[in-house]
C-alpha cells in the first residue's frame, strides 16, 4: 500500500500507518513482504519510547503536509502562470549547464561489514547475519535480508523477523583495513577519488577511459575485478553515469555484485530519470517525500518538472532550483575543490543505561578514537561538543570552549566528564563528541618549523623565575597541549529536539561558502600567539577577570530551526536539503560563534554562584589596568610591535599592554 495513503488505512490494521525507518525498502528486500514487517516493528515497538518519538514524528510531518496544502491551495492561475515562466526560464538556463562528457563511477560495497565478517569467518557464508546486537544492527547480509532484517533497526525486532539470525560485533578497525584496500584500488582509476564512507566513491573515470580506449562498462568492470582481488573476496557494485546523481542511482540497480551503465545521450537520461521514484534521489528522504506526494502530487522525478511551478511557488529557490535540477537528471560533474574540514567527530550507540560508571566508560573509548582519529590528520582544536541521546530519544547538546588547541584524549574526556556529569542522572543511548574551530596554522604547517610566537613566547619564559606556578613547559614538537589550560567555559544548551533517524531534509544544516566568508569576517580571531601569552603570565589585571567571566549558560539561546525545512531562522540562509554534511558545518559554525561572542562579551548574568565568587576573588586581587589610547576598542589581535616590546619588559608591567 502507498505510504502516502497512511490516513486511509482501517483503524483495525493501525500498522499500515506505522511506516518507519525500518519498512523502507533496501537492496536486497524486493520480494519481502512488506506488512509483515510493518506489523512486527510495531507490535514490538508499541509502547515503547521510540514508538512515543515516532508518533510525535508523524504527527509533526503530518502538520507540514497539511500546512503546505494550505499554501497550495491560496495559489491563483495568475500566481502559477508567472511561476511557470520563471521555470521555463530556469529549463533553459540549467540545460545550457548540462554536461556529457564526463563519465562518473559509482562504486559501493556489497553489505560491507557484514561481507567483511563474512570473508574472516567462512562459516558464515549462506546463513543470515547482522552486525550489530539486540539494540541495533549497523548491516545485514543479504541472507537476512530477504527477511526484512535491515540496517538501522533494532536486534529484538530483527530477531523476530527472522528466528535464526546470527549477531556479530562491530569490529571497525577490520572495516577500516578493507576500506583501505579498496581505495588503493580506486586511486589506480581516479587519485582524487570523492569517498562517500568507507564503503562507497566517486570516480571520474573520463581520462581512463581515453587513455585506455574502453568504456565505462568495461572499467567498471576491471575495477570491481581488482576490487576482489586486492580484498581476497568482497565484491561491489557500481553504476556509470554523465554525473554523480545518476551514478549513485545506477549502482543500486543491479545489486549486490552487478553494475549498470546508463549512457551519455540526453534522451537516454530523461527516459531513465522520468519514471525514477523520487526516494532514489539522494538528498530526498522521509517527510521530504511525503510533503512532496503527499501535498503536491509529486511521486517521480519527471513530475518535478511538470509542477515546477508549485515547486517555485512553495519552495526557495534554491530547493527548487535542485528539484528541477534532479527532474532534469542534472548532477555535478566537476572534481570538487578540497574542502578543509570544520568539525571532526566520533560517537556510539548502545543499550540505553543510567550507570555511571558505565557511562564513563564509554566516553572514555569515544574520547580515545576522536583524539586518535586527530592525531592522525593533524588537528588541534578549542571546541568540545558533547551530544547526547536519551532513553526518549531527546538530543541535548552541550559545548565547551577551550582558551588553548588540543588533541589530547585527556584533555578531551577531561572536559567532556564535566559536561556529561551536569546532565546526569539521566538513561543515555548515545554519546557524542565533536572537535571543532581547528587551529589552522598548526593544520597547515611543518609541525617540525618553529614559529615567531614560539620564539618570543620561548624567550621570554626565560626571562622568568622557574619557580612560577604560571611558567609551562613548550614543546616545539607536540601539537597536543597540557592539561592544566584554563577554561572560558561556555555551556551552549541547545534546544530540545527528537532525532530524525538522519532524515537530511529537515535536520542537517548547511551554509554557502561566501555566506561562511562573510561570517567568519565577524567571528572573533583567537589566533595562537594570544592564546599563549594570555597563558604565559600570571591573570592579575582586570582582562583576566573579564577573560573568565565568559563563564555562562546559554539557557536563552536561540534554538536552530530550519523554517519549512530549508531556511535557517539564526541567519536566513536557504538551501536544498541535499546539503548534509554542509548543515552540520553551519550548526557547528552557529554554535562555536555564540561560544566566541560569549568569550569577548561582557560577564553573563547566567554564571553560577560559586563561578562568581571565584570570579570576584579574582578581580579583588587584579590590579587596574591602564587603556592603550591608540588601540581600538574590542580588538582582538596584539600588534607585532607589542610582542617584542613584551620580551623586555619586567613581568609586572607586562598587562599594561594588553586592553
Amino acid at each position: 500500500m502507498d505510504e502516502g495513503e497512511s490516513s486511509t488505512n482501517s483503524p483495525s490494521r493501525p500498522w499500515e500507518s506505522f511506516n518507519t525507518v525500518f519498512t523502507n525498502a533496501k537492496a536486497g528486500m524486493e520480494g519481502v513482504d512488506k506488512e509483515k514487517v510493518q506489523r512486527v516493528v510495531y507490535e514490538m515497538s508499541k509502547g515503547s519510547k521510540y514508538f512515543q518519538n515516532e508518533e510525535r514524528k508523524e504527527a509533526l510531518m503530518k502538520q507540514k503536509i497539511e500546512h503546505m496544502r494550505d499554501r497550495c491551495a491560496k495559489l491563483s492561475s495568475s500566481d502559477l502562470s508567472n511561476h511557470q515562466k520563471v521555470v521555463d526560464r530556469r529549463i533553459l538556463e540549467l540545460e545550457a549547464t548540462r554536461d556529457l562528457s564526463r563519465i562518473w563511477l559509482h562504486v559501493d560495497m556489497d553489505a560491507f561489514y557484514a561481507a567483511v565478517e563474512t570473508l574472516s569467518n567462512p562459516s558464515l557464508k549462506g546463513k543470515p547475519m547482522a552486525v550489530g546486537g539486540l539494540s541495533m544492527i549497523s548491516t545485514a547480509n543479504y541472507e537476512a535480508r530477504k527477511f526484512g532484517v535491515r540496517a538501522a533497526m533494532p536486534g529484538f525486532i530483527a530477531r523476530k523477523l527472522c528466528p535464526d539470525l546470527i549477531f556479530v560485533p562491530v569490529d571497525f578497525p577490520k572495516y577500516t583495513h578493507y576500506s583501505d584496500l579498496t581505495r588503493k584500488v580506486f586511486r589506480n582509476y581516479d587519485p582524487n577519488f570523492i569517498a562517500g564512507s568507507l564503503d562507497e566513491a566517486y570516480l571520474d573515470i573520463t581520462d581512463v577511459c581515453q587513455e585506455r580506449g574502453l568504456s565505462g562498462g568495461e572499467i567498471a568492470e576491471e575495477l570491481r575485478s581488482s576490487v576482489h582481488s586486492e580484498t581476497g573476496g568482497l565484491t561491489c557494485s557500481a553504476g556509470v553515469a554523465a554525473n554523480r546523481l545518476l551514478a549513485k542511482v545506477c549502482s543500486d540497480i543491479n545489486k549486490p555484485n552487478g553494475q549498470f551503465v546508463l549512457q551519455n545521450d540526453r534522451s537516454t537520461v530523461m527516459a531513465f530519470i522520468s519514471s525514477l521514484p523520487i526516494r532514489k534521489i539522494g538528498g530526498i528522504g522521509k517527510v521530504t517525500e511525503h510533503i512532496l506526494k503527499d501535498a503536491l502530487g509529486i511521486k517521480t522525478c519527471e513530475d518535478m518538472v511538470l509542477k515546477g511551478s508549485l515547486l517555485y511557488a512553495l519552495f526557495t529557490q534554491s530547493s527548487a532550483d535542485f528539484f528541477l535540477s534532479v527532474g532534469l537528471g542534472l548532477g555535478k560533474t566537476d572534481t570538487p575543490e578540497v574542502r578543509s574540514r570544520k568539525s571532526i567527530s566520533s560517537e556510539r550507540t548502545f543499550t540505553a543505561t543510567g550507570d555511571e560508571r558505565l557511562l564513563s566508560s564509554k566516553l572514555a573509548e569515544i574520547a580515545e578514537m576522536l583524539s586518535d582519529d586527530m592525531k592522525k590528520e593533524g588537528l588541534t582544536a578549542r571546541t568540545l561538543t558533547l551530544k547526547l541521546k536519551t532513553a526518549s530519544f531527546e538530543i541535548r547538546s552541550r559545548a565547551v570552549s577551550l582558551q588553548r588547541y588540543t588533541c589530547s584524549s585527556e584533555d578531551i574526556l577531561k572536559h567532556a566528564t564535566k559536561l556529561l556529569k551536569a546532565e546526569l542522572p539521566v538513561s543515555i543511548r548515545l554519546i557524542g563528541l565533536r572537535m571543532s574551530q581547528f587551529n589552522e596554522e598548526s593544520r597547515y604547517s611543518d609541525p617540525s618549523q618553529g614559529t615567531i610566537t614560539k620564539f618570543i613566547v620561548q624567550k621570554d619564559s626565560s626571562r622568568q623565575n622557574m619557580d612560577d606556578n604560571d611558567s609551562f613547559d613548550l614543546d616545539a614538537s607536540k601539537d597536543c597541549l597540557s592539561n592544566d589550560e584554563r577554561l572560558s567555559l561556555s555551556y551552549a544548551s541547545h534546544d530540545t529536539s527528537y532525532d530524525q533517524l538522519r532524515d537530511v531534509e529537515y535536520e542537517e544544516q548547511s551554509v554557502t561558502p561566501n555566506q561562511e566568508s562573510k561570517k567568519e569576517e565577524k567571528r572573533p580571531q583567537v589566533l595562537e600567539g594570544d592564546a599563549l601569552l594570555r597563558k604565559h603570565k600570571e591573570y592579575k589585571s582586570d582582562t583576566s577577570a573579564q577573560k573568565t567571566e565568559a563563564v555562562s549558560v546559554f539557557s536563552q539561546m536561540e534554538p536552530l530551526v530550519w523554517v519549512d525545512g530549508y531556511k535557517c531562522n539564526l541567519c536566513g540562509i536557504e538551501l536544498p536539503p541535499s546539503f548534509v554534511e554542509e548543515r552540520q558545518e553551519h550548526s557547528d559554525f552557529h554554535l562555536a560563534q555564540r561560544l566566541q561572542n560569549e568569550e569577548s562579551g561582557p560577564s553573563s548574568s547566567t554564571t553560577p554562584t560559586s563561578k562568581r565568587r571565584i570570579l570576584g576573588k579574582e578581580k579583588a586581587n587584579s590590579k587596574p589596568k591602564k587603556q592603550k589610547s591608540n588601540q581600538k576598542d574590542g580588538s582582538k589581535h596584539i600588534p607585532i610591535h607589542t610582542f617584542f616590546t613584551k620580551s623586555n619588559q619586567n613581568p609586572n608591567d607586562d598587562e599594561t599592554q594588553r586592553k
